[in-house]
């Protein structure tokens, strides 16, 4: 019997594309087999059950055997594509550009995705720094403001034409060939940039219940690229204006933001967490300089394949429309083929320096997790389970067991700003 060829069309580091071609032999074996297991179940009129011929099983379930002979060569193929390049695939592969005709060899084309083999050299003597920014007054000052605003009260205002910063409840309608059309009511902090910045600045002439018709100018950068430039007639009325009203920085607010007794500690508190976010960026600084160097070190490259399927990824993620997507991949394709660099070398200390996160390892974040939120680790592991992220969880206690033994094989020094 012939055998299936397999012939290798392209490859990057993370993929390659193969050519299979099915002998007509195997695919007549194929189809008598399917023609046979038919025959055996089939229930047809005239015929008691495994007694109809061939030719009436092939005319009845013509599309089924078809479907089914496919299924098979596909297997046999992938199968014999496995052994004949050693594959090592990370995932099922892509079936594209099948041919099957009547008498004729089946063929079609395997997109494959491998895990790319990277030899790492170099993994430590590199130097570091560890810049922590100094919290200062002015941004506890700053903060503080900002407890204050998510407390604040809005107060209506009467008689007075609305300015930046206050909240006003409008009817916007489109006026088209002079008729007036349905308004669509909004409530906005006008500076916020929730409207158009010329919308904005109608309003901004009107006191409390007064109409206007006017022209709205898109801005020359608006998003949607028909409207740039464009105006449009509108109806706008002012139904209300409102002004923000922010509780006294005392010792009452102190009590209200949490469990603090006065305004010191509430300072205190919040220059803490200052402290801390400052320690967390800094230490991820340090993790991208060391990733970055490693990475120019070993001379990592970012396969175009498993940069297109970060890009994809990313376009769902981001939820970009199809018109937008040729724009996003160009923006963000060096930001794609840095983060499959950066999962490249990753993995590849995991596996060669074998700091894959145990069960073990997993089992005890749960616990910790779970006292944390005064649960059991049976209920957060469900939950983890089902929301499918028990994957993500493994992947963040590699990745800080990789970076522990990455920054003690390097000179990490601190400083500040």
């Amino acid at each position: 019997m012939s055998a299936i060829t397999v012939t290798k069309t392209s490859e990057d580091a993370a993929s390659k594309n193969l050519r299979v071609t099915i002998p007509v032999e195997r695919v007549e074996e194929a189809t008598s087999k399917a023609v046979r297991q038919y025959a055996k179940r089939a229930r047809l009129p005239g015929f008691r059950q495994g007694k109809a011929p061939d030719a009436v099983v092939r005319r009845r379930f013509s599309n089924e055997i078809r479907q089914w002979v496919i299924e098979e060569v596909i297997r046999e193929g992938w199968e014999e594509a496995k052994t004949a390049e050693s594959l090592k695939p990370i995932s099922d592969p892509s079936i594209r550009n099948l041919k099957f005709e009547e008498g004729q060899p089946v063929e079609f084309e395997l997109l494959v995705e491998v895990r790319p083999e990277l030899t790492l050299g170099r993994l430590g003597g590199f130097s570091l720094t560890r810049t922590v920014p100094a919290v200062t007054e002015a941004m506890v000052t700053e903060q503080l403001g900002r407890l204050r605003e998510q407390r604040a009260t809005w107060l209506p205002v009467e008689g007075v034409k609305p300015a930046p910063g206050e909240m006003v409840r409008v009817d916007v309608a489109p006026i088209e060939d002079g008729e007036v059309k349905d308004a669509q009511p909004y409530t906005m902090v006008l500076g916020d940039g929730q409207a158009l910045p010329a919308l904005e600045e109608k309003i901004m002439t009107l006191l409390p219940g007064q109409t206007i018709d006017t022209e709205v100018r898109f801005p020359d950068d608006h998003p949607d690229e028909s409207r740039r430039g464009a105006s449009r007639s509108v109806r706008i009325t002012l139904h209300e204006v409102k002004r923000q009203e922010l509780p006294a920085l005392d010792d009452a607010l102190a009590r209200e933001v949490g469990d603090f007794e006065t305004l010191e500690a509430l300072r205190n508190a919040v220059g803490a967490d200052l402290a801390t976010a400052a320690a967390r960026e800094a230490d991820a600084s340090v993790r991208e300089q060391l990733v970055q160097q490693l990475i120019e070190a070993n001379r990592i490259e970012a396969p175009a394949s498993m940069v297109d399927r970060m890009l994809h990824s990313l376009l769902h993620a981001y939820e970009v429309g199809h018109d937008k997507a040729e724009q996003f991949n160009a923006e963000f394709r060096p930001v794609a083929a840095a983060q499959v660099r950066r999962e490249l070398l990753l993995s590849a200390v995991a596996e060669q320096k074998e700091l894959k996160a145990t069960e073990a390892e997993v089992d005890a974040r749960i616990a910790r997790i779970a006292e944390q939120r005064k649960a059991t680790p049976a209920q957060i592991y469900s939950s983890l389970e089902q929301a499918k992220r028990l994957p993500e969880l493994t992947r963040s206690i590699t990745e800080e067991k990789v970076f522990d033994f990455l920054l003690s094989q390097s000179t990490v020094t601190e400083a500040t700003s």
